[in-house]
């Protein structure tokens, strides 16, 4: 039988941490021990929490992501797991994000400062500051209409090159560009 464990419900306000989906296998014979209004289940164990929802990202006061199986299943429900060493602070004021870039998938999300993957090279920004460099790299990767100003070969190449300033400096973007026109 299934010893129920049961964190302070407290202990998840304010925080950040990024789930990994795995399947439905992970939490049979597991009873639900929360559920929430919205429809999101909670599983708890020693190890550390799963989440089942459809909706993952911004959370009350918590922001919470998922990174989902490859190739992604099919199910707008997707179930997460994240051990409890994974949960970090969250707030408003304190520095506490940093962002990363895959280029071969083209995208960007940004990291907790405590992620033991952390190598102190990125920035480390607010939440807000955080959102508004995302914002400005995400329309990087996806338009090109603002590569019309610039003398180049290989935009990805001036792509990587803006991106990568983004993260690594406090330069403004418009900082960036009259530097590499």
């Amino acid at each position: 039988m299934q010893k129920n464990f049961r964190p302070n419900p407290n202990s998840f306000k304010n925080t950040f941490c990024v789930f990994q989906e795995v399947t439905m296998n992970e939490v049979e014979g597991l009873k639900i021990q929360f559920e929430s209004k919205a429809g999101s289940a909670y599983y708890y164990s020693d190890l550390g929490m799963y989440r089942f929802s459809n909706h993952w990202g911004r959370l009350a006061n918590s922001k919470w992501r998922l990174i989902a199986l490859e190739p992604e299943t099919e199910s707008k429900f997707k179930l997460g797991f994240a051990s409890w060493s994974s949960f970090y602070p969250d707030n408003a004021t304190d520095k506490l994000y940093y962002i990363e870039a895959d280029f071969n998938k083209n995208n960007a999300n940004y990291q907790h400062k405590n992620n033991p993957e952390y190598n102190n090279k990125a920035i480390l920004r607010t939440s807000f500051d955080t959102a508004k460099r995302i914002k400005q790299i995400r329309n990087l990767q996806q338009l090109t209409s603002w590569a019309k100003y610039f003398d180049y070969d290989d935009i990805a190449v001036l792509r990587e090159s803006i991106i990568n300033e983004l993260i690594f400096t406090n330069k403004t973007l418009e900082e960036i560009k009259k530097e590499i026109q």
